[in-house]
């Protein structure tokens, strides 16, 4: 059975996969596809910080530490996030002979392959009291 806080973390990570997705177009239109994959990938992350800071994980570590702890448990997924989504753009779409919307597909998948992990990190690390 799925937790209420799982689905809870999913609903914010959605969200803040919303900011992230959208951000990253409006960056690529200043700079490059991997940076803008970065920086997008920094603004999802303040949103899912304030998100589950209020909605999921309420009782746990202090402001600093958890902040400090979410930006670590993060920058591991961003590297996947940025991997698996240059991956598939660069090689395995065009491989396929994906023409369209390469970009955005490859970065949908990016985004979404470090949930679990992140789930877990935030969960038994960033959050913990």
């Amino acid at each position: 059975m799925v937790s209420r806080e799982f689905v809870a973390f999913l609903v914010v990570g959605g969200v803040a996969a919303l900011v992230n997705f959208g951000s990253r177009i409006v960056l690529n239109q200043w700079m490059s596809y991997s940076a803008a994959i970065v920086l997008a990938y920094g603004l999802g992350m303040v949103t899912a910080y304030v998100l589950n800071r209020l909605f999921v994980f309420r009782a746990g570590a202090p402001v600093a530490r958890s902040a400090w702890r979410f930006a670590v448990v993060n920058a591991f997924a961003v590297v996947q996030t940025w991997a698996v989504s240059l991956l598939l753009a660069r090689l395995v779409l065009p491989a396929l002979g994906v023409t369209h919307f390469v970009p955005d597909i490859a970065h949908a998948v990016g985004v979404a392959v470090p949930v679990f992990t992140s789930y877990l990190g935030h969960k038994h690390w960033s959050f913990r009291a």
